[in-house]
């Protein structure tokens, strides 16, 4: 299965959970919820994997992604009114700290859910 197709279904299934639920609660159910529908569409997954960052060398903390599906795409969750850049930023620097080339950053906050596809650099 390619990348677009992979992606596809995840935003497929994000959308099913937001249409079911609606905007409105925390991010764990949404999570929840969705680790659900990835399951019901066959995709290989993993939550809130843990990934080692490194400053200079030298081991500084750990990051958990919310899902990485098929060992290439990071998905981060979010349930915020909007989406600002900071949270683009972020969900870019998982990117290069997990070194996956695409990411989806989902937020199921706002009245229409949102989602946006982020490239790493590296792979570009």
């Amino acid at each position: 299965m390619s990348i677009d197709e992979i992606t596809y279904k995840i935003n497929g299934c994000a959308m099913k959970v937001h249409n079911t639920l609606g905007n409105g609660f925390q991010e764990i159910i949404y999570q929840r919820c969705l680790a659900i529908e990835l399951e019901k569409a066959g995709l290989q997954f993993v939550r809130e994997m843990d990934q080692d960052i490194y400053y200079d060398g030298i081991l500084v903390g750990t990051r958990r992604a919310d899902f990485v599906v098929e060992s290439n795409i990071i998905v981060e969750l979010k349930a915020l009114i909007s989406l600002e850049e900071v949270h683009l930023a972020q969900a870019k620097n998982y990117l290069v700290a997990y070194d996956k080339p695409i990411g989806l950053l989902i937020n199921f906050g706002a009245a229409s859910l949102q989602i946006k596809k982020i490239y790493n650099p590296k792979y570009a």
